[in-house]
């Protein structure tokens, strides 16, 4: 079984029959990350997507906010087998914040050229992903304290909806350091976007990358190795931000994942500490 480290694993371990080629644990729901072990050398399909699959038999996927339904792995190689699971769906909560400049809920048409100049940017960092396996170890929360926002809520800027959130914000003092939550390979390093502030994305492999936005300080660079424990930044309220605050996101591919499902729960972390 891999991925032992992480705190969650194991929520829900899909029982198999004994002659299945393949293992899929992690909590299977909107949002999830899903981790798997076929043998080395096999290939593996969802649905008609192709998975990457490390030399070891490791490969990973994650499911979005808002997917539902069935999905089915296709495993082919030395052994074959399909293993289908169903996604358990979640409710969202919404949420109100007054007092966020105008110019960022709409932004003036100058911005937009920026905006769109550094969405690509972000986008092209994200598609930078490398063969490793740093996520099978597992994640810890990169700063603790107060989570004042959560994955998949609905915030409504002013009285303007805006996009669901697709990160877990823990609020904390400006210029508390953030360390990264996984090894991994910094991809992006923006002292000042224009939504975000402050960003810096690190890739853990096989398509799976953390983001880190809203920082007061960037202190790594791109293509810096960093491993647990390691400081990358510090705590701000740059960009589209009414207060001091981490606001830690998590992709695999196109999909948005949620951090809070790979980490001990908030409160058991301040409490043994």
């Amino acid at each position: 079984m891999i991925m032992q480290s992480l705190c969650r694993c194991l929520l829900l371990l899909l029982a198999l029959p004994a002659h299945a080629c393949v293992e899929l644990s992690g909590d299977v729901r909107q949002g999830a990350l899903l981790w798997g072990q076929v043998a080395p050398g096999s290939q593996v399909l969802l649905g008609d997507e192709a998975l990457a699959v490390s030399e070891q038999g490791i490969f990973v996927l994650g499911i979005g906010r808002d997917e539902t339904g069935g999905r089915t792995l296709t495993v082919s190689g030395d052994e074959e087998c399909q293993l289908t699971f169903d996604i358990a769906g979640r409710e969202y909560r919404i949420q109100r914040i007054e007092g966020v400049p105008q110019r960022t809920v709409t932004p003036d048409p100058k911005d937009l050229e920026r905006i769109r100049r550094e969405a690509a940017k972000v986008s092209k960092a994200r598609k930078q992903s490398s063969e490793a396996t740093d996520f099978a170890g597992g994640f810890a929360w990169p700063v603790t304290g107060r989570i004042s926002g959560v994955y998949g809520s609905q915030r409504v800027y002013n009285g303007t909806p805006g996009r669901p959130h697709f990160g877990v914000d823990v609020a904390v003092p400006t210029g508390t350091p953030i360390t990264t939550p996984a090894p991994g390979v910094v991809t992006l390093a923006e002292p000042d976007l224009f939504y975000s502030g402050g960003t810096i994305i690190v890739d853990h492999g096989m398509d799976v990358s953390s983001s880190f936005l809203h920082l007061s300080e960037v202190t790594v660079e791109v293509g810096q190795r960093v491993e647990p424990g390691d400081v990358i930044g510090k705590v701000g309220s740059t960009g589209r931000a009414t207060g001091p605050h981490l606001d830690w996101r998590m992709n695999w591919r196109n999909r948005r994942v949620d951090p809070e499902l790979l980490v001990p729960p908030m409160q058991d972390v301040l409490t043994a500490q």
